[in-house]
């Protein structure tokens, strides 16, 4: 199934019941697919064409997707929890609001698009909530998935990963409501998440290219609230038995190192790789080595 975009361009389009889910491709289709799966509030578009060339130019059929509720997929209907209430209700353990959706849906969702690609195993990498989706799918259908990537991303145990006081003191919450306000609060974001090497003025741009891209919201919240509701996956990841490797910076504010190192003691003979001047980004510079570590990952897997 096929629908127009902006620039009158035509994308191919998954469905995971009523929600329509965007990707698009590239490479050969004869070569191993690698499923590439963004993170919160990030359209597909966040890996860059030049990114995915590398796992092209290495062999690899690439598949990204918009995430529900980001991009041209679906969007969720209605307004979503209160994110101060998401939050405070995950920091006192305390019942969280209804939520419409869990990374499980998610999870299927991915599994569409890889449907809807002619395509029935894949390598999957997943960055951030990517990776929780990513761990989600190897979880609940492994004969599907060729190996695992999670990049900067966590278990769901509420000691792993969480994020540090001096962040939540600063990062903007609020909802913008312009672009402009958009603009600048994932500038701001962005400037306290990323490593050392965080470019504002390539940021601010890819900002403006998103939010005129298709810019949703209620985006942030709903994502956040199906992170929180889908709980821990520690046990459910002792049983994987997946080629897996975890990467994750040191300097990660967001999802601290210690969300990766749970994710890699879970997972039996998983391979953590970290980088010193890595927070929450995947800085240009280090492209070259975590792809080269994911390219010899999906090889070893495939000749295991």
């Amino acid at each position: 199934m096929f629908s127009q975009t902006d620039k009158g361009n035509t994308v191919p389009e998954a469905s995971n019941g009523k929600t329509n889910l965007f990707y698009d491709v590239m490479g050969s289709s004869g070569d191993p697919t690698m499923l590439l799966i963004m993170g919160l509030n990030a359209q597909m578009t966040a890996f860059k064409d030049e990114f995915c060339d590398l796992f092209v130019d290495a062999g690899f059929y690439v598949i990204r997707f918009d995430n529900r509720d980001v991009g041209f997929s679906s969007k969720t209907e209605g307004e979503p929890p209160p994110l101060g209430e998401l939050i405070q209700a995950q920091m006192m353990g305390t019942p969280l609001p209804d939520v419409p959706y869990l990374l499980s849906d998610m999870s299927k969702d991915a599994f569409a698009v890889l449907d809807a690609a002619g395509v029935e195993k894949a390598h999957v990498v997943g960055v951030s909530m990517g990776g929780m989706i990513a761990q989600t799918m190897v979880i609940e259908e492994p004969d599907r998935v060729l190996s695992l990537t999670s990049i900067m991303s966590t278990t769901g145990a509420p000691d792993a990963g969480t994020a540090t006081p001096e962040l939540m003191k600063s990062i903007p919450f609020s909802t913008p409501r312009s672009r402009e306000e958009a603009i600048s609060s994932s500038v701001e974001t962005f400037r306290l998440i990323s490593g050392p090497h965080f470019n504002e003025e390539e940021h601010t741009a890819q900002s403006i290219a998103a939010y005129d891209r298709d810019w949703n919201p209620n985006a942030q919240s709903f994502q956040i609230a199906a992170i929180f509701a889908s709980g821990d996956r520690t046990e459910s990841l002792r049983s994987v038995s997946m080629p897996s490797l975890i990467v994750h910076g040191h300097l990660d504010p967001l999802v601290q190192l210690s969300g990766g190192e749970a994710t890699a003691a879970a997972i039996r003979g998983s391979k953590l790789v970290t980088y010193e001047e890595m927070g929450h980004d995947i800085p240009e510079l280090l492209w070259p080595e975590i792809t080269n570590e994911i390219i010899n990952h999906a090889q070893a897997a495939a000749k295991a």
